[in-house]
């Protein structure tokens, strides 16, 4: 019997993080050196495309981790591990982690695949709220665009924005068509 016949039945044929039934398939984890049961789960589309792209990623459907994090099976747990870790940032992953217990091996091939979690680079609005790419901010005092004589007004609304990935107070959108660097303490989450 092949694994993937074997993940279907130890997974009832859903995924094993969210429940889903549709668009089922293997995932093999980071770092994993074989593949086998041990290094992969079934899960669906959306997981895996969030779990792959940090970019994507929607906080409110990893709420179903409460559930999956208590699996006994250690791919599954650790995905979830990683997952929380991710996500720390937003309050209710952090009391997970917290509950959530791994052996040493299994703890350490978890962590095997976050490069620097501490050191991440996190991006966050004049009142402490953490920007993701694509988020949408408004300027709360007006900027000048160094280069140009262009002034962003406060108020002005940034849709789409970028983050840069080494500075934490640099984030990139669009202001009246022009592309701009925009420091991060001078916008608000809209």
């Amino acid at each position: 019997m092949s694994y993937e016949t074997e993940l279907k039945i130890r997974s009832n044929s859903q995924c094993e993080l969210c429940s889903f039934s549709e668009d089922l398939k293997v995932y093999i984890l980071d770092q994993a050196k074989t593949e086998d049961l041990e290094n992969a789960i079934y899960a669906c589309e959306k997981c895996i495309s969030q779990i792959s792209n940090p970019e994507i990623v929607d906080v409110n459907h990893w709420r179903c981790l409460n559930d999956c994090m208590w699996s006994e099976h250690r791919a599954v747990k650790v995905v979830v591990w990683r997952m929380l870790n991710r996500l720390k940032y937003e309050g209710w992953p952090q009391d997970l982690l917290d509950m959530m217990y791994l052996d040493d091996e299994v703890l350490e091939f978890a962590r095997s695949a976050i490069e620097n979690v501490e050191d991440q680079v996190v991006h966050k609005d004049a009142n402490n709220v953490v920007l993701e790419a694509g988020d949408s901010v408004v300027l709360i005092k007006d900027l000048k665009v160094k280069g140009s004589s262009m002034v962003a007004k406060q108020g002005t609304a940034v849709r789409n924005i970028r983050l840069d990935r080494e500075n934490a107070e640099h984030i990139e959108g669009k202001v009246d068509g022009q592309q701009i660097v925009i420091i991060t303490k001078y916008v608000k989450k809209i």
